[in-house]
């Protein structure tokens, strides 16, 4: 006899979803994805590839590949109309699959993590005119999602950003969103985590928020929990990547396309091999100090301390960034062989599950989708916590309206 698959306990879409790690935490966390939005196409094969929803029908999500900004002067591949009439068609049919069989309402989760390099700190002067207006633009990507989360009465809210966002230069626009939503009735949480204390390898400090639609308008102002984590059980790079064969530096796996590395200057490959994991640049031997670092040096300072040094294999890694496979960019160099690290071994510092296949050639472009990415277990914790809200706004106890104006 064939089965059907369960009903998934909630419905989402996932704003900038990149290659997918977002998604892929939703789905972890028993939710049903039903698009993914990103205007970027080299990230529609893996996203589509690697993401099967595991209820109601184990359909891809579909990836929507249009613009976020709305039309305006200046941007006028803007596409906001476009993807409001394709979504409104979507999720019209999907609720109503999903409901009929579960028999009950499910709740709808927007997940809306803009980018966040327009909020990172970046030196002026180093951007050119273009980046620069494009970092501009990137800033109002998060104010958009709020006329997405009013069309479609979303149920629960997840966005993910920077750490220190709401005290940086642009937190107005961070303070804004949270404000904007609740206005709307949502109980608003909001704080810093690090990934680590989500089962995540890795040292990677975010500012999150999470709402939920208000069970009752007294509650709207009432602020929502956010979880901090397990204090206890952080996973180590060891831990983590200690399982996969050994390669050499610009070398490759024969079975696993994605576990691949840079190649090595043998000056490179004597840096990594002068100090111990964990250890900083500082202790380098002269000859094989940076010129940055001696003209530091001569002045009494010091330059970055991380770069061309090695991972250590008892704590948790570094923040992975989308340069992660350069060991001049971080403390990226393999805590035991003399190399960089792979991509795989990135993807699985992000979380990301060991069969997650990433389709690009260049090895920038998949440690792009990598970096960028939203960690999967992050995103399936946070789902949970709000699934767990939702419920509990759905069991308060009934409240009489009668004379009010609301």
């Amino acid at each position: 006899m064939i089965t059907r698959p369960d009903p998934p306990k909630f419905l989402a879409v996932d704003f900038y979803c990149g290659a997918g790690g977002t998604t892929r935490g939703l789905i972890d966390a028993g939710g049903y994805v039903i698009a993914g939005i990103d205007k970027d196409p080299v990230c529609h094969e893996t996203y589509r590839r690697n993401n099967r929803n595991r209820t109601l029908d184990e359909n891809e999500p579909l990836f929507i590949q249009k613009d976020m900004f709305p039309c305006a002067e200046g941007y006028p591949d803007g596409q906001q109309d476009d993807i409001m009439g394709e979504l409104r068609t979507l999720i019209a049919n999907k609720r109503a699959d999903a409901e009929a069989r579960a028999g009950t309402k499910l709740p709808l989760l927007f997940a809306i993590c803009a980018p966040c390099q327009s909020f990172t700190k970046f030196v002026q002067r180093h951007m050119t005119d273009t980046r620069s207006e494009s970092r501009d633009r990137d800033r109002d990507l998060l104010a958009q999602g709020i006329a997405f989360i009013e069309a479609f009465r979303a149920d629960m809210v997840l966005s993910e950003n920077v750490a220190g966002i709401e005290r940086g230069q642009h937190g107005q626009i961070w303070k804004g969103f949270k404000g904007k939503l609740a206005e709307l009735g949502y109980r608003v949480g909001s704080s810093e985590v690090n990934a680590c204390r989500f089962n995540v390898p890795q040292r990677r400090r975010r500012s999150v928020i999470v709402a939920v639609k208000a069970g009752t308008p007294s509650r709207a102002y009432q602020g929502l929990s956010v979880p901090p984590g397990d204090f206890d059980k952080a996973l180590t790079v060891q831990r983590a990547i200690g399982h996969l064969p050994p390669i050499t530096a610009g070398g490759k796996d024969g079975i696993d396309s994605s576990h691949r590395c840079r190649d090595l200057s043998e000056v490179n490959l004597r840096r990594l091999d002068a100090v111990a994991p964990g250890q900083p640049n500082f202790d380098f031997p002269d000859e094989l100090k940076l010129p940055c670092h001696r003209r530091l040096d001569a002045k009494g300072k010091r330059g970055f301390g991380d770069v061309y040094t090695r991972v250590h294999p008892d704590r948790p890694a570094p923040t992975i960034t989308t340069r992660f496979h350069s060991v001049s960019n971080g403390r990226f160099g393999h805590y035991e062989q003399p190399r960089g690290l792979s991509l795989r071994e990135g993807a699985i510092l992000q979380s990301f599950p060991r069969d997650y296949e990433f389709y690009a050639e260049a090895m920038d472009a998949v440690a792009r989708m990598i970096g960028n990415a939203v960690p999967p277990k992050l995103a399936e914790i946070l789902a949970q916590h709000l699934y767990e809200a939702w419920q509990e706004e759905q069991n308060l106890p009934a409240v009489s309206t009668q004379g009010s104006s609301l």
